[in-house]
C-alpha cells in the first residue's frame, strides 16, 4: 500500500482522484437518499447512516493500517494493530446501529431534521 500510495503521489493520480470523486459527492448522496425514498425510510438517517459506518470502517481499513503501522515505523506490523482495533471497531458499530434503530422510532426521531 505505501509503495502504492508513493506511486500514485509522484504521477499526480491522487490529486486527480480526489478532484475527480469531490465533483462526483453530491451524486453518493443522491443516490443513498434515492434509495431511502424507495425503501420507505427516512433518507437524511440513511445517508447519515452510510456516513458514519463509513467513518467506523476506517479504523479497520488497509490503508489506514499501513499508514499507522508506517507512521510508527514498524512496517509488516498492520495484522497486529488490525487485531487491536478490531474489537473497538466492532463495538463502535454495534454502538452506531442502535442509534440508528434509535433515530428510526420515536425514541429518538427528534433527532433527524
Amino acid at each position: 500500500m505505501l509503495a502504492l500510495s508513493c506511486v500514485m503521489n509522484q504521477s499526480g493520480q491522487t490529486v486527480a482522484t480526489g478532484t475527480w470523486l469531490a465533483t462526483a459527492g453530491g451524486l453518493f448522496a443522491n443516490l443513498q437518499q434515492t434509495a431511502g425514498q424507495t425503501a420507505g425510510i427516512d433518507p437524511a438517517l440513511l445517508v447519515a447512516a452510510n456516513t458514519s459506518g463509513g467513518v467506523v470502517a476506517k479504523l479497520v481499513s488497509p490503508q489506514n493500517l499501513t499508514i499507522a503501522a508506517t507512521a510508527v515505523a514498524m512496517p509488516g506490523s498492520e495484522r497486529i494493530l488490525l487485531r487491536k482495533v478490531a474489537g473497538h471497531s466492532l463495538a463502535m458499530l454495534a454502538v452506531l446501529c442502535v442509534l440508528v434503530y434509535l433515530q428510526s422510532t420515536a425514541a429518538l426521531s427528534w433527532t433527524l431534521p
